[in-house]
């Protein structure tokens, strides 16, 4: 049996919100194995290990800046939230937004930047801040006939979460199409999707889902002949959490985001996004 360490438990309880006793045997169960452990608390009934996985405890701030067929997506990162709703770390990230439009690239450290190097200017931000501060995810987004949105989420002085989303189908100087993007762009940030239709949802990751279903029914006592479609219900229940154009539109939970989409006639979809919340 894999030794269970103690930092190891309490990395799990973080993740999951289980008890103690639960995690470490869940560990034992799982030979030590993180993601496995998570796995098992959930066939069991015991944690929504889905929901919690990938949170950190590292600050920073986000920004988004969306130019015509450019959109950029930048994550500056610091030890403490006091640092990042500084006015000069706020700054900054707005700064490398626009940059990163500007000159349509992902990769900034090399990019001049206030008489240095972006690289440079955030290790003299680190000095002055006296923090570990550093460049974190970058996404850029381009298109020739598509329309692009973005949407900040802002929270004790600073972006906490920042959200770029692409339609196609539609036509990018239409005002309602435009309306229903950023619409959707608020949905991302508050719903959290994962992908954007269920043909996006690797095979892996439903057979996983369909692995812990199984066992989960089984454990509850349901018949047998009963837990293929109660496999089925829960599955179809994963893909409304977690595909975009499946869940109910925020603003109007009966509505789903396909159906959203429909207002704008039948070829208008969704493209792709991305949602970076600081912190996971």
């Amino acid at each position: 049996m894999a030794e269970i360490k103690a930092a190891d438990v309490a990395a799990l309880r973080k993740a999951t919100g289980a008890g103690m006793m639960d995690c470490k045997k869940a560990l034992e169960e799982s030979g030590g194995d993180l993601e496995a452990a998570k796995d098992w608390l959930r066939s069991k009934g015991l944690a929504g290990a889905s929901k919690r996985a990938g949170r950190a405890a590292e600050q920073g701030a986000v920004d988004v800046k969306v130019e015509g067929g450019v959109g950029a997506l930048v994550e500056l990162t610091a030890e403490t939230d006091f640092v990042a709703k500084s006015t000069d770390f706020k700054s900054v990230v707005a700064d490398l937004a626009a940059l990163a439009v500007a000159e349509g690239k992902d990769e900034l450290a090399e990019l001049a930047y206030e008489g240095a190097t972006v690289g440079e200017h955030v290790t003299q931000l680190a000095a002055k801040l006296g923090e570990n501060v550093a460049v974190g995810r970058v996404v850029l987004y381009e298109t020739t006939d598509g329309l692009l949105d973005g949407y900040v989420h802002q929270q004790n002085e600073r972006g906490i979460m920042g959200v770029l989303v692409e339609l196609g189908g539609v036509d990018p100087s239409d005002a309602t199409a435009r309306e229903v993007a950023h619409d959707i762009a608020l949905h991302i940030a508050s719903a959290a999707p994962s992908y954007v239709t269920r043909d996006d949802v690797p095979g892996e990751v439903v057979e996983r889902e369909k692995a812990v279903f199984e066992e989960l029914t089984r454990n509850e006592g349901k018949p047998e002949q009963a837990i293929p479609k109660i496999v089925e219900g829960r599955l179809n229940g994963f893909y409304k959490d977690n595909v975009l154009v499946e869940q109910g539109f925020v603003k109007e939970p009966k509505q789903t985001i396909a159906q959203l989409l429909e207002t704008l006639g039948a070829n208008a979809a969704v493209r792709r996004f991305v949602r970076v919340k600081i912190g996971e």
